[in-house]
């Protein structure tokens, strides 16, 4: 790995534990919108099903649980969108040794963070979590106007840092947007195994497979 100078990061499922901050933010709305329920373990399970971890828009989703979920009242859609725009940021949660494995690596790489999402909720989330100043540089997709698997958010991040694709590893949880994606510029790329299968359509493997964060320890 002597080649290698930076270690560029996926945020969500791979930085921070999406699943457990979706779920918090979920028991949340439960708890300030459907208090006159006895019992509310099938609303939780139905929200995140819909929200297809993660990958379903927003407002759709939003849409739907105000058609599907048996509200008292039905709140406005904004005041929900709202709604999530602090109580999700307000749940997050970090990977387990997330943030000590990313100061260990800084210690011998420079290091980046590629999230695709809204502007205001991924940096909200990062700034939640304190962890801003563990990355030299940060490219959210809607600030940047181009989102994962595109290749030209990849070259944003291989441009600022002066480095050739050679020279980066991409780690995320995704195949299509973070393994295809990063392989396409010509980056070795690591994979997180959380909620995404492996997609048989996909030919480009990554160079590790890891189920934690704490085995790049070993591996960088």
């Amino acid at each position: 790995m002597d080649h290698i100078k930076a270690v560029i990061f996926d945020l969500d499922n791979t930085i921070l534990n999406r699943t457990m901050t979706f779920d918090g933010f979920t028991q949340r709305l439960i708890k300030t919108y459907f208090g006159h329920l006895e019992s509310t373990e099938d609303i939780s399970k139905r929200i995140i099903e819909l929200d297809q971890d993660g990958y379903k828009d927003k407002s759709l989703l939003f849409n739907e649980l105000l058609h599907e979920l048996p509200w008292a009242e039905h709140p406005p859609h904004a005041e929900l969108m709202a709604f999530y725009g602090r109580e999700y940021v307000q749940s997050s949660v970090l990977m387990e040794q997330a943030r000590e494995v990313v100061q260990h690596l800084r210690g011998k790489y420079r290091t980046g963070l590629i999230t695709n999402g809204q502007t205001n909720i991924q940096y909200g989330k990062i700034d939640q979590l304190g962890i801003r100043e563990d990355y030299d540089h940060i490219i959210v997709s809607e600030e940047a106007g181009v989102k994962k698997p595109d290749p030209r958010i990849f070259w944003l991040a291989l441009d600022h840092f002066g480095l050739t694709p050679e020279q980066c590893i991409y780690i995320g949880d995704h195949p299509v947007n973070d393994i295809e994606g990063a392989a396409s510029v010509g980056m070795s790329t690591i994979w997180i195994k959380v909620n995404q299968p492996w997609q048989d359509s996909i030919t480009t493997g990554p160079l590790h497979t890891i189920e934690h964060l704490s085995e790049l320890k070993r591996l960088l």
